[in-house]
């Protein structure tokens, strides 16, 4: 496969999964806003800081109202992150590869664009029923793609990319609500309210879930398990990452066994130790130092794959780091 090829087939579906989940953030923080004072941007603004986008925030929104985070997340053409130009730029890659991807995968991804530039009655809803929309537009790509692409290394890159990015947004959206609430370690563990931690597993989409696999109380520890180290649940980081380890030993098709290189090394490193951690061993340490670590591992991932796969494929491979230990 060309190295163009896989590169638009893994960023597609980038970023139809992070608007998919940028809609999660919001309706997140739409539930707590309830429990706020009118006009408080108190459940927002961490939103724009989990995001990384807080000086360009900012800069264009100094009164930082919870209606400008929103528009920032949503709809602002100068974010490069907002869900309209996530899907713009989705749409991008997939018309310059569209003898590759399928006829439905690309009409349901035009689709979805048209809606979002030109549709002013989808803008006219109120604000869940467009999050709601863009979530069911952006799993109907999804399905389609997983109906309709042939399982060779389209596919598979396809999956990457969104597994990837699933596994990160999983924990940006479990950190935020973990650092509105509780931003020093030493408070870790409180009461919190159980209405907001329903509210948190439903815009993973994983209440139903939850409720069936656990049945115990809806509790901080409880609900950070489930979404981190369920092994069955598709939206938590260790299934993904488990997802991840199967892919690419499918893309890099090695029939002889050899020394692992960098790549599978910090793969195989990061799923053992999300496999086999507790979740009262990562309250001990702090959750939120826990995932800032996992989601560095998550960033050097990509980044070893887009130089192996995507802008490096010419260069000698990277030297196998024989302790397996990522630098």
């Amino acid at each position: 496969m060309l190295s163009r090829v896989a590169d638009s087939l893994y960023w597609i579906n980038r970023y139809v999964e992070r608007a998919e989940n940028i809609s999660r953030f919001v309706e997140v923080s739409e539930a707590m806003a309830l429990d706020c004072p009118p006009g408080s941007a108190e459940p927002w603004l961490p939103l724009i800081d989990a995001s990384g986008d807080r000086e360009l925030f900012d800069s264009l929104y100094p009164q930082g109202r919870p209606e400008d985070v929103v528009e920032f997340l949503v709809r602002a053409e100068e974010n490069p992150n907002s869900v309209v130009n996530c899907i713009a730029i989705a749409r991008e890659n997939a018309r310059q590869i569209r003898e590759v991807i399928t006829t439905e995968m690309w009409e349901q991804l035009n689709d979805i664009y048209w809606t979002l530039q030109e549709n002013e009655g989808f803008w006219k809803q109120p604000p869940q029923e467009q999050l709601r929309d863009i979530r069911r537009a952006c799993q109907l790509f999804y399905g389609i793609t997983d109906s309709t692409l042939s399982r060779d290394l389209s596919w598979q890159f396809s999956r990457l990319g969104r597994l990837l990015e699933r596994a990160d947004k999983t924990t940006r959206i479990l950190d935020v609500k973990y650092f509105l609430l509780l931003p020093s370690p030493d408070e870790v563990g409180g009461v919190l309210d159980e209405l907001q931690w329903i509210s948190l597993l439903r815009s993973a989409g994983a209440y139903q879930m939850f409720r069936q696999s656990r049945q115990q109380a809806i509790e901080p520890r409880a609900v950070a398990g489930f979404l981190l180290l369920d092994p069955i649940f598709p939206r938590s980081v260790r299934y993904c990452l488990e997802r991840i380890q199967d892919t690419l030993k499918i893309v890099q098709g090695r029939s002889v066994p050899g020394a692992p290189d960098e790549l599978e090394c910090l793969s195989g490193l990061t799923l053992a130790r999300w496999s086999y951690t507790r979740i009262n061993d990562l309250f001990a340490v702090g959750l939120h130092e826990a995932i800032d670590g996992l989601q560095s591992d998550l960033n050097r991932l990509h980044n070893l794959i887009e130089q192996r796969y995507f802008v490096a494929a010419a260069l000698e491979p990277t030297p196998a780091d024989p302790a397996c230990v990522p630098v």
